[in-house]
């Protein structure tokens, strides 16, 4: 088995929920992982993000999903770090 470690995705959503309210909604999708969002570009209706995930075993799936439900649109996945689960820490 795999485990995804580390991802940094390209996001684009909405003004509304905020930042805040956005990186807390995707760190609640498994309650373990850190969320660090950076605000990259403002227009009149949305905001693109750059969105770096750490965790021991993210759940890509739930992360799209979450992104979705606040109205957000995943545009890339631009970096990705996974571990062999027999690999170790």
């Amino acid at each position: 088995m795999v485990l995804v470690k580390r991802l940094v995705l390209d996001v684009l959503k909405p003004h509304q929920p905020n930042v805040l309210e956005f990186s807390q909604a995707i760190a609640s999708t498994d309650g373990k992982s850190r969320v660090h969002v950076t605000v990259l570009e403002v227009d009149e209706q949305t905001e693109t993000l750059k969105v770096v995930i750490e965790g021991e075993a993210i759940d890509f799936e739930a992360i799209q999903s979450s992104i979705s439900e606040m109205g957000g649109s995943l545009h890339s996945i631009d970096e990705v770090e996974v571990q062999g689960k027999d690999q170790g820490g």
